[in-house]
């Protein structure tokens, strides 16, 4: 059995038993409640511990590729500058589309209620935040303090400014540093991989607790969660449509033709590297696209560039404010949006599963909402990755035909 499918399993059966429990008998359902909680907690503290360390390597070891990258020559640099923007436009399209999407769902009080005694740490209600409040948190005074608090969004600033001093240090001596972060990356993402091992036993015990208390409305919110996903993908994915036509330059029915093969690689095999022979097939025969720039920018996108995954992080911190009825502001939506672009780019390249706390957790922090409920989310984030797969390989394509475009204007100007 694949470790999805043992975590859903442990998900069925945890959801199973507690609704069975809240059925036959509220009082007992508590009572059990209360006795699997701590176990399930147990294994979510677990997961979070290594969200510090793994995040802040993460982003040191991303800004030193992403610079290495830029400095092969201009097209790879464009290529960059073209990656965030999109990336930028997606995750702000999500930021404030899901709270709105959200709401035409009703939610039930019961829900939050028995997340807060579940899965929600002691701070589960945060104020809002303010923009005066979010200039003085974004520059941590004590980087060390910052981390040991969990405070990610001023440890994520700290990461950057390290990783982008780092570029600008001797070459041997900042290649020692960058190996330093990276053996710390792999040595946490080996204890998140144990961590998950007991998946399923944590799973089962926080939807117990959780379905034990609120009956069938975690069930049910946990499916709005994934529709709404899956909404947001085909979203950014249509999006990407006008962005070749009015930035790429692309007629509209030569560049639809050109996805679709590509496109059926992404949905059946859930895998943009696999998409990739289809994408320079396309790319060249059928879009025209110069071959080195081809041969350049699609790797990268392939290795850098993720349109769902910021989609995907903004969206469940929006889940997790509806489903506590918190109301998340304009600055904690556009500092979400912009800090999941920053994690993104970090985290390209890592299984899901393994690195779901790790780049959804930072987000949620900084939004200002709980994030215990990251750990039942996680049981059921999987089921949407041939729509995300869709939207990523359809973005490549598109970030291709504006880095193709400019390179054509170029080449214009200086013949």
């Amino acid at each position: 059995m694949s470790p999805t499918a043992r975590v859903l399993a442990g998900l069925a059966a945890g959801a199973a038993l507690g609704l069975a429990l809240d059925a036959l008998n509220p009082a007992v359902a508590v009572r059990v409640a209360d006795v699997a909680q701590p176990l399930g907690r147990l294994w979510l503290n677990a997961l979070q511990m290594t969200v510090v360390p793994l995040v802040l390597a993460l982003i040191v070891v991303g800004v030193n590729t992403a610079t290495d990258a830029a400095a092969s020559g201009r097209v790879a640099r464009r290529a960059i500058v073209v990656f965030i923007a999109i990336l930028v436009g997606g995750a702000l399209l999500a930021a404030f589309a899901a709270p709105s999407i959200f709401a035409l769902f009703p939610r039930s009080p019961a829900l939050a209620e028995a997340l807060g005694k579940t899965v929600a740490g002691p701070a589960a209600s945060v104020a809002p935040m303010g923009w005066a409040d979010w200039f003085n948190g974004i520059v941590p005074s004590n980087a060390i303090m910052a981390a040991a608090q969990s405070a990610m969004l001023p440890t994520v600033v700290f990461a950057l400014f390290f990783g982008f001093a780092l570029t600008r240090i001797e070459a041997a001596r900042r290649a020692l540093v960058v190996n330093f972060f990276q053996a710390i990356a792999d040595t946490m993402i080996v204890v998140v991989r144990w961590v998950l091992w007991a998946a399923p036993a944590g799973v089962f015990a926080l939807i117990l607790a959780v379905c034990a208390r609120a009956g069938l409305h975690m069930l049910g919110a946990l499916g709005i969660y994934v529709l709404v996903e899956c909404l947001l993908y085909l979203a950014v994915t249509l999006l990407m449509l006008p962005v070749a036509v009015l930035w790429g330059g692309e007629k509209v029915r030569r560049f639809i033709a050109a996805l679709a093969p590509p496109q059926v690689v992404a949905l059946s095999t859930q895998s943009s590297l696999a998409s990739m022979p289809a994408m320079l097939e396309s790319a060249g025969a059928r879009l025209g696209y110069p071959a080195h720039v081809n041969a350049l920018v699609l790797p990268m996108a392939v290795s850098l560039f993720r349109l769902t995954s910021p989609v995907q992080y903004v969206t469940s911190a929006c889940f997790i404010a509806w489903a506590f009825g918190m109301d998340l502001g304009v600055a904690q939506l556009v500092l979400g949006a912009l800090l999941a672009v920053v994690i993104s780019l970090g985290s390209v390249g890592l299984p899901g599963q393994v690195s779901f706390m790790a780049t959804n957790l930072p987000v949620a922090q900084a939004m200002g909402v709980p994030v215990g409920p990251l750990g039942l989310m996680l049981a059921v984030d999987t089921l949407p990755d041939a729509l995300a797969t869709l939207g990523n390989v359809t973005a490549d394509l598109t970030a291709t035909s504006v880095v193709a475009k400019q390179s054509a204007v170029d080449a214009a100007e200086n013949a």
